[in-house]
């Protein structure tokens, strides 16, 4: 049993008790999240396609934690002229813990 998700403007496949990271949400870490955009879902040989979202079907999930990813080094520089800038970048991530998949 699969579903396909969309959370936080990106597409998931997720199956219970699956680890997956997803963008930075403002959630409590222990909470639960339902997750209402289910885009698809599969049981076996029943595979249902929402047009766009199906609406009987709940995803439930729990954060874990939170935490940034590695960082990003953004270098600019323009030859002959001595310009060089430097930059650095983390994005912030949140670990969700599938708890199942209500049909």
């Amino acid at each position: 049993m699969y579903a396909v998700i969309d959370l936080a403007g990106k597409q998931f496949t997720v199956k219970p008790e699956d680890n997956i990271q997803v963008p930075l949400l403002d959630a409590e870490v222990g909470s639960v999240i339902q997750c209402d955009n289910v885009l698809l879902f599969s049981n076996g040989d029943d595979v249902r396609v929402g047009k766009p979202t199906l609406d009987n079907i709940k995803v439930t999930a729990e954060v874990v934690s939170h935490g940034r990813d590695k960082k990003i080094i953004v270098f600019k520089m323009k030859r002959r002229k001595n310009y060089r800038r430097k930059n650095g970048h983390r994005q912030g991530f949140t670990m969700l813990k599938i708890r199942g998949i209500d049909a």
